[in-house]
């Protein structure tokens, strides 16, 4: 499947999940991400789709980099919760929460009924502007970050509210690993994500790629 038909199949999924009624339920209580309630971390997955309309509309302003430069230069992967991108994450997404689980659930949605209309239309060699990163990335790479942030956050929103995490399409989640892979073999080295997945008696403490 070609990236943007895994995305729109991901983000529906993604927008169901939102509109699950323990997710409103729970809107307030602490969520598996610390310093971030339920409600925050549920918008802030929400925003991995409808913060692609806009997208889509801005000009192109920088230079255009490779998916494997956009998450070496990207500092919110050192997992340093007070560092200036991780703080403004929480901060916007707990102003998002306020508007409350239906309104978020909704505008995802929506977000996805638009994008059903106009992703596949776009050209093939389509650039995009990052909004939170001075650089482009192509459109197909941008919806691979996207594509990582729903699996990823997906699973925590649904370890929040006790439950399994949604059904994202088997494409997406190959997507997914590779860049996962990737991001961790740059980290820890090679070797040890081969030693990791094949060699339990040799496996080092941890190959996290974030």
């Amino acid at each position: 499947m070609a990236v943007r038909e895994v995305y729109l199949e991901a983000a529906a999924v993604t927008a169901a999940f939102l509109a699950d009624p323990a997710v409103a339920d729970g809107w307030e209580a602490p969520s598996a991400l610390a310093r971030m309630r339920i409600g925050a971390l549920a918008s802030h997955l929400a925003n991995q789709i409808t913060q692609v309309p806009p997208v889509l509309d801005a000009p192109i302003v920088h230079e255009r980099i490779s998916l494997t430069e956009h998450y070496a230069r990207s500092t919110w992967t050192d997992g340093d919760l007070d560092s200036e991108v991780n703080t403004y994450i929480r901060r916007i997404s707990a102003d998002a929460a306020l508007s409350g689980s239906r309104v978020q659930a909704g505008e995802a949605m929506t977000a996805v009924q638009h994008l059903r209309r106009r992703l596949p239309d776009e050209p093939a060699d389509r650039m995009i502007q990052l909004p939170f990163g001075p650089w482009a990335l192509t459109l197909d790479d941008y919806l691979t970050t996207r594509l990582l942030e729903l699996a990823v956050h997906g699973d925590d929103l649904a370890a929040s509210i006790g439950v399994d995490p949604p059904p994202l399409p088997a494409a997406g989640l190959d997507r997914v690993m590779s860049v996962l892979c990737a991001m961790a073999a740059r980290r820890h080295g090679a070797a040890t994500i081969i030693r990791a997945l094949s060699r339990a008696e040799r496996s080092p403490k941890t190959i996290s790629a974030l």
